[in-house]
């Protein structure tokens, strides 16, 4: 069993950053996920094992940095320029398969950290 462990939200004020981190053992594709009040949880960003690959959602793309550090088994997510509209849990989430955005295509979830963006 993969136990996933997020640290870094807090509250920020707009334009402000935050890094976000996740320790995770094993050879999994890293990916980060936010969930705002109502809305359905939503990609962010993805990485493979080695690091070489990414991916961004379009609304973080240019602000949100992924990043893997795989000596001490952390994924970052490193976040630029908030806005308000960022404001959501974020979770980090490991899978097997590489290319995907569903939440149901990862099978390892840690427990969330919130983010808040002050305007």
């Amino acid at each position: 069993q993969v136990q996933l462990v997020e640290s870094g939200g807090g509250l920020v004020q707009a334009g402000g950053s935050l890094r976000l981190s996740c320790t995770a053992s094993g050879r999994y594709v890293m990916a980060w996920f936010r969930q705002a009040p109502g809305k359905e949880r939503e990609f962010v960003a993805r990485i493979s094992w080695r690091g070489s690959n990414t991916y961004y959602a379009d609304s973080v793309k240019g602000r949100f940095t992924i990043s893997r550090d795989n000596s001490k088994n952390t994924v970052y997510l490193q976040m630029n320029n908030l806005k308000p509209e960022d404001t959501a849990v974020y979770y980090c989430a490991a899978g097997a398969r590489y290319g995907v955005t569903l939440a149901d295509e990862y099978d390892y979830w840690g427990q969330g950290t919130q983010v808040t963006v002050s305007s």
